[in-house]
């Protein structure tokens, strides 16, 4: 008959939560002591009720997945939903536990704001501590990195429950936890409003510049350089496209078979965008054409501006320079009179006035399209070639500010997310200013959670 297992004492208990000198991962105020994860917080694995029940899904309890673990602080929404008969079969998960992605994407952290239950890719803490400093430790950059470090070697990282049982927490005093939070809360909510007004900036980029271009062609850019130069907007004259390209095509059809890994470039709908003029040569397609082909009357020039004209339509590219370069069906190709400035005209049709009048002109029951003669019969009021210059230089510089701010805030944004990982990890460090060395030892609350659990 098996011998029956003695129950430990709490001195054993405390030798067991402890983690040796040698382990600790740094040092931490001498009121403080580093714990195994599994003496303050109770380590859940969730599980799949299964599917052949069809009656377990369909409910208001929520069922969490890793995706949904992207709310972070605020996790409520979940992926999927299950009855009161698929609740009674699933462990539960009290509300303000933590759950964190152990298979797969390693630490993807969430604080749960309501009970409910997780699949198998989620192991959950159930604090025996301050829940929000227990949560915010499992979201440090050491936390993350030990359980990587635990991780088994398989094509998919998986770290069980043992494992996150093992993992170091350095235990502050009970006041000092509700101290560290409160501190981490003040300065991540200074960052978040931060935050809130540079993603402003970084969002409005669009709409600057739609306004700009709106005033390029309106006529209000340049109402001083008119002043100045004693020019009146008189001087605008509305022609149609037919009066100001001198040639209008689009690309042929059956390129396929001219492809190559080399040769002459073959411009598609990909190599064009809404918002700029320039050619995006990410993905570029060759083609070898013998001598004479229908195609040859697509051959791009400088100045040529390229327009798509099916799908989606008036997306828009300016050629800088001679290339030996061709379309396909799906592009046009406007080529501009000697006496009209290219990139004005190409800045016009980037602009919204310009895109709506081609997309108003879309023809077509079930394919979506514009036609050479919709693209000759563009409305455009033309000042004189200087005031084109000047547009097209005010254009140029005052795109050149907006996205040098656009940058300066995407740039700012990502420092606040390492700012978010430096305040973490100061935090457990015991150097945000909040710890108290007169308050007893952490060893005491680490005795009074052994002894109640």
């Amino acid at each position: 008959m098996p011998k029956k297992k003695t129950a430990l004492t709490i001195e054993e208990r405390l030798q067991q939560a402890l983690v040796p000198a040698e382990e600790q991962p740094y040092e931490v105020p001498e009121n403080w002591v580093w714990v195994r994860l599994g003496a303050i917080a109770e380590i859940v694995t969730g599980g799949t009720p299964s599917k052949k029940h069809p009656e377990y899904y369909g409910g208001n309890f929520p069922f969490y997945k890793p995706s949904d673990l992207d709310q972070g602080r605020l996790t409520y929404d979940a992926s999927e939903y299950l009855s009161e008969e698929g609740k009674n079969v699933s462990r539960i998960i009290p509300k303000n536990s933590t759950a964190v992605c152990c298979i797969g994407s390693i630490g993807k952290c969430g604080y749960l704001m309501c009970e409910g239950t997780t699949n198998q890719q989620i192991n959950s803490a159930i604090p025996k501590i301050n829940s929000l400093c227990l949560y915010y430790y499992l979201c440090t950059e050491n936390f993350v990195q030990d359980l990587l470090s635990m991780a088994s070697a398989t094509t998919i990282a998986i770290v069980n429950k043992s494992k996150m049982e093992s993992c170091a927490f350095p235990l502050p005093p009970l006041s000092e936890q509700q101290r560290i939070v409160e501190r981490i809360e003040e300065l991540f909510a200074k960052l978040d409003e931060a935050k809130e007004r540079l993603q402003e900036v970084a969002d409005s980029f669009a709409v600057r510049k739609a306004a700009i271009l709106h005033k390029a062609f309106t006529g209000e850019l340049t109402k001083q350089w008119r002043w100045e130069n004693g020019v009146s907007y008189e001087s605008w004259e509305e022609k149609k496209g037919e009066d100001f390209f001198e040639y209008v095509t689009s690309g042929s059809r059956g390129w396929a078979k001219y492809y190559s890994d080399k040769g002459s470039i073959f411009i598609r709908m990909g190599n064009l965008n809404h918002g700029t003029i320039e050619l995006d040569f990410s993905d570029i397609q060759y083609v070898e054409l013998p001598d004479q082909v229908e195609g040859q009357r697509s051959k791009l020039q400088k100045n040529d501006i390229l327009i798509s004209i099916t799908a989606d339509v008036g997306m828009i590219a300016l050629v800088r320079e001679d290339m030996d370069a061709y379309i396909n069906q799906h592009v046009a190709l406007a080529r501009p009179k000697n006496d009209l400035y290219a990139e004005f005209l190409a800045w016009y049709f980037v602009s919204d006035d310009g895109l709506q009048q081609m997309q108003n002109k879309q023809r077509g029951a079930t394919k979506i399209g514009l036609g050479l003669q919709d693209i000759r019969s563009i409305i455009l009021k033309i000042p004189t070639l200087p005031e084109q210059h000047e547009i097209v230089r005010l254009i140029d510089d005052l795109l050149a500010r907006e996205r040098a701010a656009q940058q300066a805030a995407e740039q700012a944004l990502a420092s606040i997310d390492l700012m978010k990982k430096s305040i973490l990890a100061r935090a457990f460090r015991g150097e945000l200013g909040t710890n108290k060395a007169s308050e007893a030892s952490a060893l005491e609350l680490l005795k009074q959670v052994l002894a109640e659990n």
